[in-house]
């Protein structure tokens, strides 16, 4: 399946974004190639989006994605019931370091520690705000960038701070934040499935 093609012929208002996410999808394609990671963060409807990513990713979506047989070594019969994972990591969901950081330290800081924390050169952080300038995500962005990772954000059509320091921008053509949020799903899913066909591209559809 042509996955972006079908994105663009589902969503025509997000035609104008082609370029942009095939650059996304090239940056998440080399972090996983080279053995990275992806983080993800946002807040409200923009951390329930970071979970389903993740969600896509550390397992089937499309796709069964059994393991090999040099996977399933030493793991016996739980080698047949685990599935391939793209490794990602939602930074919403860590409540204890969470409160405490924001109750202990700096509250615009509480995913820029965990960038700092987690983030590694070549890795790439997902920054999700709807306007673009949510502070604490636009700081986790800034530490990712100063870490040597790379930041795709998915923000509205004016694209905020996020547009001026992300290496790839999403601005999705929405400025109400339930608009935005429809249409941040849809090209999220479609990347997660184009690197799923990528790197299980022996594996049973579902």
């Amino acid at each position: 399946m042509d996955h972006l093609k079908r994105l663009l012929e589902r969503y025509p208002a997000l035609c104008g974004m082609k370029e942009e996410i095939e650059r996304a999808y090239g940056l998440l394609e080399t972090a996983y190639s080279q053995g990275g990671k992806l983080l993800v963060c946002g807040n409200g409807g923009s951390a329930a989006d970071s979970d389903h990513i993740v969600g896509e990713l550390m397992k089937g979506f499309y796709k069964k994605r059994p393991l090999s047989d040099a996977e399933k070594d030493g793991l016996g019969d739980l080698g047949n019931r685990l599935q391939g994972a793209l490794p990602a990591v939602s930074l919403t969901g860590h409540s204890a370091l969470s409160t405490a950081f924001l109750n202990d330290v700096d509250p615009e800081m509480v995913f820029a520690q965990q960038v700092y924390g987690y983030g590694r050169r070549g890795d790439v952080l997902a920054a999700i705000s709807t306007s673009g300038n949510s502070v604490n995500v636009v700081n986790a962005a800034r530490v990712a960038k100063a870490k040597g990772l790379s930041v795709i954000s998915l923000t509205g059509s004016a694209g905020g701070v996020l547009k001026e320091i992300s290496h790839v921008c999403l601005a999705v053509p929405a400025e109400v934040t339930a608009d935005v949020q429809e249409l941040h799903l849809p090209v999220y899913h479609t990347l997660c499935a184009m690197l799923e066909d990528h790197f299980f591209p022996d594996a049973d559809a579902e």
